[in-house]
């Protein structure tokens, strides 16, 4: 009996252990997301357990990696006497270039140029998933919405994969190009600071992000596509405007330029 009993024992502790550690980390979802997003959507919604690590470490992970190339391609650049100025670099004013000229020079060590930017974007990155769930949930109740935070945080995770899309393109276009992405987004066409750092945010991935959030807070809040769409349109038109205003405050005092979303 007993010899019959162990082999089964194991057996389901077995299964149980694959089941836990499909639902901790997903990666095949990513995929299944990207070409199926209505029907992923509507299964993440049907989770009761947190199943946000699978996103939010994969993009920690290219954050990471784009952050190390990035900086390994701009101390060369520095070292061979190449220097990439700011798209809005004729707008500044004498102090201003001699500044952040002055401040490029002093920020060459491995401190500034890998410590610093990694710490800030992986921060930004959970800091910002984080407040954009709770303004989500928030407005999602408001308008009517029947979902909780956890499934707040899961559909936020989830729908910034995008996000993981573009790193992996800046990634690949810095590698082929050797040095790094001076103008972000549509910051190309900015003519002022504020307006360049709100542009740095704005791309096809961002707006990929934001259909990925509809379809989910409609599936897991059950919202009206209307009450979703505007909930998706106003919270991240408020965290746009927060980045850009910081953003701006940061380069205007330092000559730095925060490039990396906040979701």
């Amino acid at each position: 009996m007993l010899e019959f009993l162990y082999p089964q024992l194991v057996k389901i502790m077995t299964e149980n252990i694959k089941l836990q550690s499909t639902s901790r980390f997903n990666f095949a979802r990513i995929t299944e997301l990207l070409l199926y997003p209505q029907r992923t959507f509507a299964v993440i919604a049907g989770e009761s357990q947190p199943s946000w690590l699978t996103p939010l470490m994969s993009m920690s992970s290219s954050a990471a990696l784009s952050v190390i190339i990035s900086g390994y391609l701009t101390s060369r650049a520095a070292q061979m006497g190449e220097m990439q100025l700011p798209a809005d670099w004729q707008y500044w004013t004498a102090d201003m270039q001699n500044n952040y000229m002055a401040a490029q020079q002093s920020m060459q060590g491995p401190v500034f140029s890998y410590v610093l930017p990694l710490v800030s974007a992986l921060v930004g990155l959970w800091l910002g998933w984080l407040i954009l769930s709770g303004l989500l949930h928030l407005g999602s109740t408001l308008l009517g919405g029947r979902g909780t935070m956890q499934g707040a945080l899961n559909i936020s995770g989830w729908a910034s994969l995008p996000f993981l899309l573009r790193d992996t393109l800046r990634i690949v276009f810095m590698l082929i190009a050797g040095h790094s992405i001076s103008s972000p987004g549509l910051s190309g066409f900015a003519s002022g600071a504020f307006v360049g750092q709100l542009l740095a945010h704005v791309d096809i991935f961002f707006v990929w992000n934001c259909i990925f959030l509809v379809i989910g807070f409609v599936a897991g809040d059950s919202l009206p596509k209307g009450k979703a769409i505007l909930n998706v349109l106003i919270v991240t038109f408020l965290l746009l405007l927060a980045q850009a205003g910081i953003g701006a405050l940061l380069s205007n005092a330092s000559g730095l330029a925060i490039q990396r979303p906040f979701f």
